[in-house]
């Protein structure tokens, strides 16, 4: 039960993972007033700011998170609205409904597309897959020093698959379950997955939400996201090092149970490559928004659940013969794909509302232009973006990259990828600065902690302007 209840908590963000389009254009019409300076607009400005600082206090509050910007974004698009309708309305017209149906039809995309990777996520975790791979990583028997490696480059390399979070999750985990009588041991090797997370996921599209929202607004092919492979090496080593002459050289004792995978787990996996290629060639070889593909390969896990309710009284009837063991034979053969559906994260797709409408008010008003104005035009795109993945720490990176996809400043190639990699590795200054952070410090609480973290952010800082010195080096000719 408690196992099941961090699950659901900390899937929160997934950001993990999902592919989608998080980019709500500035809506671009002729007729649209600068309220930048007016009292309507400085009232939306601390509408929003309330609103996020609730958010930011969840944890201590246990509010959730989607429900001071669902409000903030009624009372922005409201207030909005009512200006509006006291202007000439042959000269303006459906200004603000036109803009609020262009935000929420954006929205659209990414619930539908976050939906279906929870659900994939959900169901990998159903059938065991996570849990026969942390069992395996237990029983291996690592001394401390090699599990801090082990998990930090499965950390790495699988996060841009599935994503940082689930990934993340995963690992500590298995440093939990291994390093237990070691609080120093489980402190330095959390720090190290979320740095590897949060890198890894840097330079792939399906790895963290700031690489899906720049690929999926079209602005960097799927292929030329991997251009950031290096530097998020570079992000990831730099701190690694410095940090692994701090774990202890001995060996933990362990001992870990037995799991196996469900029925069709491994078919799972492979729906979710098909369902990875779907979202990548109907976006680029069809030019169809990316989330018809994901649909398209969710209908194929549908069917598939469909076939092993179906099929669960012959598989029964085969496991008794062999095993003459009920029990035993029955495990784990049931299967409910919208019970699957239903154990999304809710709270973190309407968060993801709330995000996307506000942010599209403020649009609206011209903030978003202000701040570009200042940001790309008075401190230069390269400045603008390194202050980006700062400001991602201290924020999230989801609605800082959501503001500069919105302000769409005119940027090279390398810029857009500078951009996205700031984004994305910037949250790992801090603990609080992405979704693998915060659940880790769920996860590991009063092992993994805010300051425990931020004794070694100048070190993880070393890493981010490595990694931002090797991109501007390697990837110069993008420029």
């Amino acid at each position: 039960m408690g196992n099941e209840k961090h699950m659901k908590k900390l899937i929160f963000l997934l950001t993990i993972f999902v592919p989608f389009n998080l980019y709500a254009v500035e809506v671009n019409f002729a007729n649209r007033i600068d309220l930048t300076g007016t009292t309507l607009g400085l009232s939306a400005i601390a509408i929003f700011i309330i609103a996020y600082l609730v958010v930011m206090s969840e944890e201590f509050t246990h509010l959730r998170k989607s429900k001071p910007v669902i409000l903030a974004a009624g009372i922005m698009w409201a207030m909005l609205a009512y200006y509006y309708a006291h202007l000439d309305p042959g000269k303006y017209g459906h200004t603000v409904e036109e803009a609020v149906r262009h935000n929420i039809l954006e929205y659209a995309e990414l619930f539908l597309f976050l939906l279906v990777a929870m659900t994939y996520i959900n169901t990998m975790n159903e059938r065991n897959i996570f849990k026969v791979l942390k069992v395996w990583l237990i029983k291996k028997g690592f001394s401390y020093r090699q599990l801090f490696w082990v998990t930090g480059w499965i950390a790495f390399f699988v996060s841009p698959v599935a994503d940082n979070l689930t990934t993340a999750l995963l690992m500590c985990a298995v440093v939990l379950a291994v390093g237990k009588h070691n609080a120093k041991f489980i402190s330095i090797a959390c720090i190290n997955i979320v740095v590897a997370a949060n890198a890894g996921g840097a330079f792939s599209p399906f790895g963290d939400i700031t690489t899906l929202m720049v690929w999926q607004k079209g602005i960097v092919p799927f292929s030329t996201f991997f251009l950031l492979f290096v530097p998020s090496v570079v992000n990831f080593l730099i701190p690694a090092i410095i940090m692994h002459f701090f774990i202890p050289q001995d060996k933990p004792t362990t001992s870990g149970s037995d799991a196996k995978l469900k029925r069709g787990a491994i078919f799972v996996i492979f729906l979710f490559l098909i369902t990875i290629s779907f979202a990548v060639s109907f976006h680029s070889y069809l030019h169809l928004p990316p989330v018809i593909g994901m649909m398209t390969g969710f209908s194929l896990l549908q069917f598939f659940g469909f076939y092993l309710k179906k099929t669960k009284g012959r598989y029964i009837r085969q496991q008794i013969d062999i095993s003459a063991s009920t029990t035993h034979a029955d495990a784990g053969v049931g299967f409910d794909i919208f019970n699957k559906v239903s154990r999304a994260e809710w709270d973190t797709l309407l968060f993801f509302y709330g995000v996307v409408l506000c942010v599209g008010a403020l649009g609206v008003m011209g903030y978003l232009t202000l701040a570009s104005n200042f940001m790309y035009q008075d401190l230069g795109a390269t400045n603008a973006n390194i202050l980006v993945g700062i400001l991602s720490a201290i924020i999230d990176n989801i609605p800082v990259m959501f503001a500069v996809l919105t302000m769409n400043p005119e940027m090279s190639t390398g810029q857009w990828l500078l951009v996205t990699l700031t984004a994305g590795v910037g949250g790992s200054l801090l603990s609080i600065g992405s979704a693998a952070g915060v659940a880790l410090m769920g996860l590991a609480r009063g092992k993994y902690t805010f300051f425990g973290h931020l004794k070694w952010t100048p070190v993880i800082a070393l890493g981010y302007a490595g990694s931002i010195v090797c991109h501007l080096w390697i990837n110069n000719s993008l420029f």
